[in-house]
């Protein structure tokens, strides 16, 4: 699920609010997503599998600029151990330096656009003391963030061989999710598999034999069983935009910069390692999709199940092995992040959009728990994923959640917080 990475830019239009430089960490997100390469990669030849080099760049944005922010503001366990800086340092300033840093370092970087623009915006910044400290901060967080590598070289990244009978022909374009995957060096992570699930069901089981059947019936680009209301689910939240939601905690009364750029940071970091999760566990387990199941269900020694040579799904099928569920597993880490920051059911309800259907309009849901059902059963409504998987992946997603608020960026006690300024 490649796409989750892209979410943090679906989010980087939020309006972030907090006196005066409300907007700064929102910004320079949009602007830091507008540079990076647009569009799919490329197709890779059989001999050039992507290598997964600076996929995390937008969640290094964020998290530069959240501790130079917080070396200002200093409200927040650093992740990279910066210090305490000038308390009178300008906080746009410090933001903006850090998320120019880090975008020069990107391979793909227009360098003289990224400078013009940087220097243009700075020109806007009152000179003096204030600002110079800024910029040290800045170009000091950045420093520290860039220097976390990308890859572990520790782990060895095996190549994928398919499974075959020797002289039988396969399809041969590589899974979108391959050995680079798991070696990320984690954010969050002890390990990339600490929150894999337990192993699919069996496939002479009930349980499988009845989920089986209902992605067959409901997820058949032929099903009359699925209404139109679930037809339109399945497509609406192929890729969500939870930006109109995540503005409107952004937005709340009292939040200080140092809080948006923490979110932002906290969010990245999230799906980065959701990313990494969900990868291990589809690694691992190989699992066939539908589409292979039901079109071979007479060879499962299952006799609760039906073959159906010429089924097809509603949606195409994703490249890569079937659990646990990706969508399932990003919608559960960020409805129980987000529940967990900003509340259950907020008072303005959950707004959310789509990027796979951009011209749809903005729903609104009553709590991060129904968003997360209703992502979850597309994916069965869209004939990609069984019921045991969107579960799995679900409950991946919020323990995940919790060890992100619990093991990184967390709030200092009483006695570390700088008094307000």
């Amino acid at each position: 699920m490649r796409a989750a990475s892209l979410l943090l830019a679906a989010a980087a239009g939020l309006a972030a609010a907090t006196p005066a430089s409300a907007d700064t960490i929102c910004e320079w997100m949009d602007f830091a997503q507008k540079q990076l390469p647009q569009g799919p990669a490329p197709a890779m030849g059989l001999t050039q599998a992507p290598t997964g080099e600076n996929d995390h760049v937008l969640t290094k944005v964020a998290l530069a600029m959240f501790e130079a922010v917080n070396a200002i503001d200093h409200r927040y366990r650093s992740y990279v151990g910066m210090t305490p800086g000038a308390v009178s340092a300008n906080q746009q300033v410090a933001a903006m330096t850090a998320a120019i840093q880090v975008l020069k370092a990107h391979p793909a970087a227009r360098k003289t656009d990224l400078e013009e623009s940087y220097e243009l915006a700075l020109a806007g910044m009152a000179d003096g003391q204030a600002k110079q400290a800024g910029i040290a901060l800045g170009q000091a967080a950045a420093a520290a963030v860039l220097k976390l590598p990308d890859i572990d070289s520790r782990i060895t990244q095996t190549p994928y061989r398919p499974l075959v009978t020797p002289g039988q022909w396969v399809p041969t374009a590589l899974p979108a999710t391959g050995p680079y995957s798991v070696a990320y060096r984690p954010w969050v992570l002890k390990r990339a598999d600490e929150v894999r699930p337990a192993p699919p069901p069996a496939l002479t089981s009930e349980r499988y034999a009845r989920d089986l059947e209902e992605v067959r019936r409901l997820g058949a680009r032929s099903s009359t069983e699925r209404t139109k209301v679930q037809t339109l689910m399945a497509r609406y939240r192929i890729t969500s935009n939870e930006m109109p939601a995540l503005r409107m905690v952004a937005d709340q009364d009292g939040r200080r910069l140092v809080d948006n750029a923490r979110l932002f940071a906290l969010y990245g970091m999230l799906v980065d390692d959701l990313q990494i999760a969900m990868s291990d566990g589809k690694l691992h387990y190989g699992f066939w999709r539908p589409i292979t199941a039901i079109r071979n269900a007479d060879k499962d020694d299952n006799p609760a199940t039906q073959a159906d040579p010429a089924w097809l799904p509603l949606m195409n099928t994703p490249n890569h092995a079937e659990y646990p569920c990706g969508h399932c597993l990003y919608a559960g880490g960020i409805a129980e992040m987000m529940t967990m920051v900003g509340g259950k059911a907020p008072a303005w309800g959950v707004r959310v959009g789509s990027m796979s259907l951009p011209n749809s309009a903005i729903q609104v849901l009553p709590d991060w728990n129904e968003w997360a059902k209703q992502v979850s059963f597309s994916r069965t409504l869209g004939g990609v994923h069984y019921r045991f998987s969107n579960e799995a992946g679900d409950e991946m997603g919020r323990k995940l959640a919790r060890l992100t608020l619990d093991r990184v960026l967390q709030p200092l006690p009483a006695n570390e917080v700088r008094p307000a300024s």
